[in-house]
């Protein structure tokens, strides 16, 4: 007998469907996502939580080395928190922009018009605070963390962008914060702040182009 212990199979339940099908599902896809916006003027309205619940457990279906699966989502709803949030984050990121940003930096950051204020991490009616969950406590070690995490991230944006949701990919510098916002231990590492809801009335966003296809898809 192996001592390698094998994990019980099962059929793979994909369905098959005709090449018409796959590419109109294909494109209507990428047609909604090539649409989407990172937004920043949120409205404060509620959200459905069944919304937030089944796009994490969307996220929470992602590949993972070894099935480490090493990711939290933590929602936070709770004003606040989200006041608290915001106070800390704000702190470090004019800490970064007054001292620590170079240059290069904030030229290329000037078009999209940012800075250290972050009044969505309290508008936004719903704030997800992603963490990697390393070796710690009663969790196994795990394998590609951050690759892992990312692809899990891309799918959470994904789901929420379908349901109607904006959501905004932010990430303060330094995160290690957001444990203590968040009363998370220290084996589990800041990745990813998520702000999640409506577009205010007059959000807007700047004109962005996107690199095309042929210059990002290589085919030999």
């Amino acid at each position: 007998m192996s001592t390698t212990q094998q994990a019980e199979t099962k059929l793979v339940q994909t369905a098959r469907r005709p090449p018409v099908e796959m590419v109109r599902t294909a494109r209507a896809y990428a047609e909604q996502m090539v649409a989407r916006r990172s937004v920043r003027d949120f409205s404060d309205e509620p959200v459905p939580p069944e919304v937030i619940e089944a796009a994490v457990s969307a996220a929470a279906s992602a590949p993972s080395g070894a099935n480490r699966q090493p990711w939290r989502f933590v929602v936070l709803t709770d004003p606040a928190r989200k006041r608290l949030l915001r106070d800390r984050a704000e702190a470090e990121e004019r800490d970064f922009y007054d001292h620590r940003a170079t240059e290069e930096w904030l030229s290329a950051i000037a078009p999209i018009g940012t800075d250290w204020r972050k009044p969505f991490l309290e508008v936004a009616p719903v704030v997800i605070v992603v963490f990697e969950v390393h070796r710690g406590g009663e969790d196994p070690k795990p394998y590609y963390v951050k690759e892992s995490v990312g692809i899990a991230v891309g799918m959470l944006i994904s789901a929420l962008h379908l349901a109607g949701l904006a959501t905004l990919t932010h990430t303060p510098s330094p995160m290690r914060f957001l444990n203590e916002v968040c009363e998370r231990p220290a084996h589990e590492r800041p990745y990813l702040v998520l702000p999640v809801g409506y577009p205010a009335d007059d959000a807007r966003v700047p004109e962005l182009t996107r690199k095309p296809l042929a210059e990002v898809m290589i085919e030999r």
